[in-house]
């Protein structure tokens, strides 16, 4: 029988699925003290993450808590998890390897003030100690992979379980163009009328890859519909008109192409709870977004607030040292609001006062993450600018705060993550985009084309 393998895991697989420790399956698993140290460090800051490494630090703490002494920690604890029928399944073992007792020697990496090097270290012993076993270090961060495999480590990977596209080509658009005239594909339809809107029910076999709230538009210009239902065998369409959907103006912005009007109505639909809107930088995601926002806020009055939130940049994930209130604190990670409300009353005889009057009428309010956690927002648009930053886990901790009457959007640019441990595969935004797919509440829009400016557009295409 095959020895099982072990691998070790650097902190920022703990903070990016804190759940992790269960998705190794009959595998071994060994956790360093330096990982512990890192966790311990994080946990009392006002990070985004703060709350991942408590809920990290908990999940080892329930898993060790079946230990009876403490010589058995080191050599491992059977992980336990709950199956389907109430039964315990057994996985690997779960150990803390005390790498502070290591001693330098020849292969090591110089350790003095560098944690990551410990961690390294430490599976270059391990894997000098266990010759007979496939040891495997598991680190999100790509220099110390490499690192590591510089060092002579033989097994190294990313943590790619909550991973679902293996290219980002294959990330659902949320819209699909049929060639030539839709109609012209149909041999056979029911339609019938439900209040204001026109629905279809044709074959399957017209779009046998769609998906509820997919949009379906031709060649003809004349056709736009959603995807309301998918059946065995019948795709039920919402017939959206291709001309009036062209025409929606919220607060004076009007739809440049065919996404952005897909965008305006996902957005502005109050069957869709959860809309996604991902695109170039330029492509009008915020601007669609606060417009129909404050459409719906200030005119129609279906929410009473609308909250805007972001990841702020490592840099000032403390925002202690900004000064003011918390709202005052997150003015200058927000400004790309600002920017498209002054956009929006550009023309206005005083644009300031405009932007002021929106703000306060709407009540947008900014929150940092670290704020929105616990919360359960009631009868309100939530705003999540720059998503793609987020990791899944954030994103669900965000998504799950949505109360009664409340809706969510999330604005992200796969091509612009700033984040350390993220690549566009592993996401948030990628994987709420395919998590939320079959979902008949939420529409995904990958927003086409540039509209800022022609040399945003040149750069977007030759930088």
């Amino acid at each position: 029988m095959t020895a099982s393998k072990l691998y070790i895991l650097d902190t920022n697989v703990l903070l990016h699925d804190p759940k992790c420790l269960y998705e190794f399956k009959e595998q071994d698993i060994a956790i360093p003290m330096t990982v512990l140290e890192e966790l311990d460090d994080i946990k009392d800051r006002k990070k985004n993450v703060s709350s991942e490494a408590r809920h990290a630090i908990r999940a080892i703490d329930q898993i060790l808590s079946g230990a009876e002494t403490p010589t058995q920690i080191t050599k491992g604890v059977p992980i336990k998890q709950n199956g389907p029928d109430g039964v315990d399944l057994r996985l690997g073992k779960l150990s803390i390897f005390p790498d502070h007792e290591l001693t330098m020697r020849q292969g090591f990496l110089p350790n003095e003030h560098n944690k990551d090097n410990l961690i390294i270290n430490c599976a270059l012993h391990l894997q000098t100690t266990n010759p007979h076993r496939e040891i495997i270090l598991v680190t999100k961060d790509i220099n110390m992979r490499l690192k590591a495999l510089g060092a002579g480590l033989q097994k190294v990977e990313d943590y790619r379980t909550d991973q679902l596209v293996s290219d980002i080509e294959l990330l659902p658009a949320g819209h699909y163009k049929m060639e030539g005239n839709f109609w012209d594909h149909v041999t056979d339809v029911k339609s019938y009328q439900e209040g204001k809107y026109t629905y279809h029910q044709v074959d399957r076999s017209i779009l046998p890859n769609t998906y509820p709230a997919e949009y379906i538009f031709d060649d003809s210009e004349d056709f736009a519909a959603r995807v309301v239902n998918v059946d065995e065998g019948i795709i039920t369409l919402q017939d959206l008109n291709h001309e009036r959907i062209m025409q929606q103006n919220c607060w004076g912005i009007e739809p440049i192409n065919i996404q952005q009007a897909f965008a305006m109505q996902a957005v502005l639909d109050p069957s869709i709870d959860l809309a996604i809107l991902n695109g170039a930088a330029g492509s009008g995601k915020t601007l669609v977004a606060l417009a129909c926002a404050l459409e719906m806020v200030i005119e129609e009055k279906q929410y009473n607030k609308i909250i805007v939130t972001r990841s702020t940049p490592p840099v000032a994930e403390d925002i202690g040292f900004l000064p003011g209130t918390e709202e005052e604190k997150m003015t200058p990670w927000l400004s790309a609001i600002h920017d498209n409300l002054e956009a929006m009353h550009e023309h206005d005889e005083r644009p300031q006062s405009s932007v002021k009057y929106a703000i306060e009428k709407a009540n947008i309010q900014f929150k940092s993450l670290n704020f929105i956690r616990g919360r359960s927002i009631q009868d309100a648009l939530v705003l999540i600018d720059e998503a793609q930053n987020l990791t899944p886990s954030q994103l669900k901790t965000i998504i799950t705060r949505c109360g009664k009457g409340s809706k969510m959007i999330c604005l992200g640019n796969l091509a612009q993550i700033d984040s350390n441990y993220l690549t566009p595969l592993t996401s948030g935004l990628t994987y709420i985009v395919e998590r939320f797919k079959d979902y008949p509440g939420a529409a995904n829009v990958h927003l086409e084309g540039i509209f800022r400016s022609e040399l945003a557009e040149y750069a977007e295409e030759h930088l």
